[in-house]
């Protein structure tokens, strides 16, 4: 359980299927204000007392509300916890209307597509006085919000916001760990997604658990070269938001990448795909992004290189594989 049990007031800003489940995961233990941008589902989910859209099934607890009011929602949050679960696109806006003094953690995995910014680097031009961090690691919205057992990680530069995180979200089903290294949980959440695509392909292509497992494990060498050019820790990518992220995203079959590529493979356009989802599917919107990071950092990538040219459609999904296996032979280090 929390170190600090002591009863919070946290908003959450983003009422998305990962948002409403962590709102309805603090909620069983603190004052919780879930805010929506769509007024119709606010009233809906406050009628209803359940998100209808995205968790139809799961239940709120009795200290979970909701709102279209965004003044509402950072009032009702001062002197505790916000947290931001909006997609990547929409991070910069949401830290611009914060005060300077927030305390604020971002759900969001993946990099912003004009600047090439992680999401640390957006908070620190946009609210360089707050205390900011990222929360991160294998989880899907519907097992958090269904009281399912979970670990995930809480990163900041800050030990009391992550000593923050922990009271309001640790518990019997919900364990949080600590870390100091933000840049590596965020490129891990970043790149899993990317990844996550290129195993969905290779399902999708029916080339076997072999290929599976190859690409998970050369995938997590790439991410963790592209991770420690860019000053994070080696030892982060062998965590929860490394590895655990990139397993649970590229074989799970609630994940929205895995499943890009799986209809990828089947040779829908992407604007076919995204319709399909009806989902934010951020490995889509990054994947450009963190192979141009990769290329102005010297970093090799090639399977992230691949999964960008058969999302833009520079190459077909099979011989995209086929581009891979025949790069020559390498010691297999990072």
């Amino acid at each position: 359980m929390a170190s600090d049990p002591r009863p919070m007031r946290i908003s959450v800003i983003g009422a998305g299927a990962w948002g409403t489940a962590l709102a309805i995961a603090a909620a069983r233990r603190h004052r919780v204000l879930l805010w929506s941008r769509d007024a119709a589902q606010a009233q809906q989910m406050a009628a209803q007392r359940r998100n209808e859209r995205y968790l139809p099934h799961a239940v709120w607890p009795d200290q979970l509300a909701v709102t279209s009011d965004h003044a509402a929602a950072l009032a009702h949050a001062q002197g505790g916890l916000v947290v931001l679960a909006t997609p990547m696109a929409a991070l910069r806006e949401r830290l611009a209307a914060l005060a300077p003094d927030s305390c604020v953690f971002w759900l969001c995995k993946g990099v912003e597509t004009a600047t090439g910014a992680l999401a640390h680097q957006v908070a620190a031009g946009v609210l360089p006085q707050a205390s900011v961090g990222v929360l991160s690691g294998p989880s899907f919205a519907q097992e958090v919000a269904g009281g399912s057992p979970t670990a995930l990680v809480a990163a900041s530069a800050d030990p009391a916001l992550c000593e923050l995180a922990v009271n309001a979200f640790h518990s019997e089903s919900l364990r949080i760990y600590r870390s100091t290294d933000v840049v590596g949980v965020e490129v891990g959440g970043a790149v899993k997604n990317v990844l996550a695509i290129a195993t969905g392909i290779a399902d999708g292509l029916n080339l076997g658990l072999n290929a599976r497992a190859a690409l998970i494990t050369r995938g997590l060498a790439e991410m963790t070269r592209l991770g420690v050019a860019l000053g994070a820790q080696h030892e982060t990518f062998m965590g929860l938001s490394g590895l655990g992220d990139l397993v649970l995203t590229a074989t799970g079959d609630l994940s929205r990448n895995r499943k890009v590529g799986l209809l990828l493979a089947q040779g829908l356009s992407l604007d076919n795909i995204l319709q399909k989802l009806g989902h934010v599917a951020e490995g889509v919107y990054c994947a450009e992004t963190v192979t141009r990071l990769a290329h102005d950092h010297g970093v090799a990538m090639p399977i992230a290189d691949m999964v960008s040219a058969v999302i833009h459609r520079r190459i077909a999904a099979r011989d995209a594989v086929g581009s891979l296996m025949r790069r020559d032979s390498r010691s297999e280090g990072l």
